[in-house]
């Protein structure tokens, strides 16, 4: 909007008579006229130019000059001698030094002088006595070259210029006495609704909108009633003011929501509609009518493209640009369509070749007589690039060398960002950092096939390397389960990990070290080296034992879920455990000294490593072993795990797994207690003890077998940050290397999730279906994640 200035306007008719009056003026008060002609001569566009005189040319760069509004016709001007020169203007100003009047040199009345001055004067009138009355001082009339300086509306006749008219009859007539007026107390206008500040309840009704709704994608109704601030108000305002404050809102928002759809030149009105009240309806009624905030909608004309411009060099391959911009010309302009396809282009030049592609500011010229819009779109394709060296600045964790390592790219390959961000989430995952940024860099290094080599820049800010993490658990039969470990993450640079681990339960005691390589030689590769000794007292077997393994591994993390993982490992076993002896009718100890290999296979479909929602996992375990106790028994251990989950609702999941496994090549009697199968617990068959179910000596402790199956299933509904789940397990272990599925004993339980940002902690109670005796009613289970 255009703001134009205008100097002020005068109302009366001649120029002559403004600049006579501030003559007069002058004469009468004895200005300080020095300054008028200051401002006189600073702005000579405040006075109009006398009739007689032309017109100076106005400035281009000034705005117009008020034109002076005429008289009316019936009033007589009288007539006026010319303007006079600036000399004699300055000899009509009165002299105002003391030369000229000594009186203003007078020092004045002292106050005691004056007060007592007053006293006298008091004291004569009391008296009777007349008072000397100062005698009144009388001048001539000022005159300006023989002619009276006028007094305002004096009736003086023989003035330059006369009094103004009278042109009411009520201001010439007298004045009434005082004590004739008639003084009537003052009375404000009552408010137009004096319950316009009192809290209000309304409703919200929005008109003209399901014609727009109906052509757009986007569910309008539902985007404006998830930000409207009279929805967000729940139908109450705590006056009139709030309820237009937010009826204001909501009309920009509005407006602004169909922009986003096209529609440029929609009109949306607003208006508060009160309901009609009865004129015999009380004054209550009255105030409780119904209240609704209308918003009338006016869509109009919804815009289209008429043509899309995309200014860019040509690219390799020649439709890479094009083939990728979803925009096209006639449909309508849609923000987030326009986003999204510029985004588009933003991210897959980046993914073919052009590490420093720039996609520039969009241009949309509308026009407003055919509904259609000109698109116009700057893209920089910069130069093609290859992959060249790495380089690596800042708090350094490790070296250039170590980050080819995870690297899934080699030199001379084409340039992709998901390369580059695969580099970077390997970076994040080695927990080392504390920030860490994988930039490309220009090297003006030709490449042939007209590109260049562009090296990766690592800028590392090494984090702190020690963690102290700990972790607790509670289980019927297990009982209270406490770990703590402490990790040096980068003891053995590079991503060399020691790592301090402690159990401390009451069933379970243990210590151990292990020494881990991350992506040891290749990316994902883990190596680890480890020792524990633990302290076990079970109701199937109490033992102290030793172990010392190897394992090399492709693994899953918390941050890094991989779809295929694996494992192969040797390790040394020292044990001392107890076991039941039929033929001697009590348990008796026995030293074992096993020796093994292990391996194992996994596959990860599911969406999430601690909470997942869909897919399926498979995990397969083959562990050749000896056990030498007196004489040396060879023997195999096989198991088989698979779990499955279905999104029933956004809600709801149903889980289920299944687990099988056997043993082969050795008597059961032949195998260390500790390494039988056994089932119940927490992670396996809830609603009965830590190992409890399976074969049992005559004291009614398990003593393990060498087969096992067992399944569960789950339906798991989650609100906000907490779920319900409600389970059903079955389970058991067998004498025979063969489970045969007879036998199975049955739990069922709920339990209870709060979800946290690195998972759901688990509260489960349940209890055997067909208790026998020696169980427990009820079982409870404590941890961290869900149970499969």
């Amino acid at each position: 909007m255009r703001h134009i200035e205008k100097p002020c306007e005068f109302t009366d008719a001649s120029p002559t008579r403004r600049r006579r009056l501030l003559i007069l003026s002058a004469s009468l008060f004895g200005l300080a006229w020095t300054s008028v002609a200051a401002a006189q001569q600073a702005d000579p566009l405040v006075l109009a130019t006398p009739p007689d005189e032309p017109a100076a040319p106005k400035p281009e760069s000034l705005p117009d000059i008020a034109v002076p509004t005429p008289p009316p016709p019936e009033v007589q001007l009288p007539e006026v001698a010319p303007i006079i020169s600036d000399e004699e203007f300055k000899a009509a100003i009165p002299a105002i030094s003391a030369e000229d009047d000594p009186e203003l040199d007078k020092p004045l009345e002292s106050i005691a002088e004056f007060e007592q001055r007053q006293a006298e004067a008091a004291k004569a009138k009391d008296a009777g006595t007349p008072t000397a009355t100062p005698a009144t001082v009388t001048a001539d009339v000022p005159q300006v070259d023989g002619t009276p300086v006028p007094a305002l509306a004096d009736g003086d006749t023989v003035e330059a210029i006369g009094d103004a008219p009278i042109r009411d009859a009520e201001l010439a007539a007298p004045l009434p006495p005082l004590d004739s007026f008639d003084v009537t107390p003052v009375e404000f206008a009552e408010p137009e609704d004096a319950s316009e500040a009192r809290a209000i309840s309304y409703a919200v009704k929005v008109n003209g909108l399901a014609a727009p709704d109906d052509d757009s994608d986007a569910d309008l109704a539902d985007l404006f009633g998830d930000l409207s601030a009279l929805y967000d108000g729940d139908g109450k305002a705590d006056n009139f003011a709030m309820l237009r404050a937010r009826l204001s809102a909501d009309s920009e928002l509005m407006s602004r929501i169909l922009a986003s759809e096209g529609y440029y030149d929609a009109a949306v009105e607003t208006r508060i509609d009160r309901g009609e009240t009865e004129p015999s309806a009380s004054s209550a009624a009255a105030r409780n009518r119904s209240i609704t905030a209308v918003i009338d909608v006016k869509p109009g004309t919804r815009y289209t493209f008429s043509d899309i411009v995309i200014d860019a060099k040509p690219t390799v391959p020649p439709g890479l640009i094009h083939d990728n911009f979803p925009l096209a010309v006639g449909e309508p302009i849609v923000a987030q369509r326009v986003q999204g396809a510029e985004a588009a282009i933003a991210l897959k030049l980046p993914q073919e070749g052009y590490p420093f592609a720039k996609v520039g500011q969009r241009d949309i010229l509308l026009d407003g007589d055919t509904g259609e819009g000109l698109y116009t779109l700057p893209v920089d394709i910069g130069s093609r690039g290859r992959f060249g060296g790495i380089e690596t600045t800042g708090k350094l964790a490790f070296d250039a060398e170590h980050v080819g390592v995870l690297a899934r790219f080699k030199r001379g390959e084409l340039y992709d960002s998901r390369k580059v961000d695969d580099l970077r989430q390997a970076l994040v995952a080695t927990g080392l950092f504390a920030t860490v940024a994988v930039e490309p860099q220009p090297t003006g290094q030709d490449a042939g096939d007209d590109s260049e080599y562009v090296t990766m820049l690592v800028t590392q800010q090494a984090g702190p390397p020690r963690t102290i993490a700990a972790n607790a658990g509670y289980g019927t039969g297990q009982g209270i389960r406490l770990e703590g470990s402490w990790t040096h993450r980068n003891f053995f640079p590079p991503e060399g990990a020691l790592i301090g681990r402690s159990v401390i339960g009451t069933k379970e005691q243990s210590l151990g070290v292990t020494m881990r390589r991350s992506n040891a030689g290749q990316r994902d590769r883990t190596f680890e080296l480890v020792t524990e000794a633990t302290r076990s007292r079970y109701n199937a077997f109490n033992a102290i034992t030793g172990r010392v393994a190897a394992r090399i591994s492709y693994d899953s993390t918390p941050i890094w879920q991989k779809k295929l993982t694996y494992a192969f490992g040797a390790e040394l076993i020292a044990t001392r455990e107890d076991d039941y002896d039929f033929t001697l009718g009590q348990r008796v100890n026995d030293f074992y000294t096993i020796i093994g290999l292990s391996g194992q296979v996994g596959i990860d479909r599911t969406d999430s490593l601690l909470d997942p929602t869909k897919g399926f996992r498979l995990l397969a375990r083959v562990e050749p072993e000896g056990s030498l106790a007196g004489s040396f028994s060879p023997y195999g251990r096989a198991q088989v795990d698979a779990s499955g989950y279905y999104p029933v609702t956004d809600s709801i999941v149903l889980a289920g797994r299944v687990r099988v496994g056997s043993i082969v090549g050795a008597a059961r009697e032949r195998l260390a207690p500790s390494r039988r199968f056994y089932a119940g617990g927490g992670g396996s068959v809830r609603g009965f003890g830590y190992q409890e179910l399976g074969p049992k000596d005559p004291n009614n402790d398990p003593i393990g077998g060498r087969s096992l199956n067992e399944a569960a299933v789950e339906a798991r509904y989650r609100f906000g940050n907490y779920g319900i789940v409600g389970f059903v397990d079955a389970g058991q272990v067998y004498r025979g290397s063969t489970p045969d599925f007879s036998g199975l004993r049955f739990g069922a339980g709920i339990g209870g999730r709060f979800y946290t940002n690195f998972g759901p902690m688990r509260l489960d109670i349940a209890t055997p279906i067909d208790r026998q005796p020696g169980e427990a009613r009820v079982t409870v289970y404590v941890s961290i994640g869900q149970a499969f």
